[in-house]
């Protein structure tokens, strides 16, 4: 299924879905960050997903990146949630999603990196090469609040 994100685009189609998803904020020993280079949007990503009916939003977080990239994670805390009307997705089958989403910090707590379905490129990434990434403006937001550290409030927007 392909998807194209909408950026408070006065184009985009109106939203009919809202679905809680979650993304990771994985870092590695070395400070690396976990991306997959996604397969419906063809941009660089941190892994995450929609939540299921009969998981805690943690058993979310370590279930979708165990899935997109091989690797296991101990999820730490929130670092954002992103919650914009301005940001909507667009799927093959008519779906629009209005965004939904907790970002988390997590770390690797075991597994080996592997593409999936939805990750045609799994990597670690040193922070200083994300410009060379083609990543939505949407998700580097979250990139950079997740590396920023910052223990206050999470971003709520």
């Amino acid at each position: 299924m392909s998807r194209t994100d909408y950026f408070n685009d006065p184009k985009a189609p109106a939203a009919n879905s809202v679905v809680p998803s979650v993304t990771a904020v994985v870092r590695n020993e070395a400070g690396e960050l976990l991306l997959i280079h996604k397969t419906d949007n063809d941009l660089w990503a941190l892994p995450g997903g929609g939540h299921e009916i009969g998981e805690s939003i943690a058993d979310t977080v370590v279930r979708e990146v165990e899935e997109e990239t091989g690797i296991r994670v101990e999820v730490l805390e929130v670092s954002g949630l992103y919650t914009d009307p301005g940001h909507v997705m667009a799927y093959d089958d008519g779906e629009v999603r209005q965004q939904f989403s907790i970002c988390f910090r997590a770390r690797p707590v075991g597994g080996e990196l592997r593409t999936s379905s939805e990750s045609k490129e799994v990597r670690w990434v040193p922070p200083a090469d994300l410009d060379e990434l083609d990543i939505h403006p949407s998700m580097r937001l979250r990139i950079d609040h997740g590396l920023d550290g910052r223990r206050e409030r999470p971003y709520i927007g």
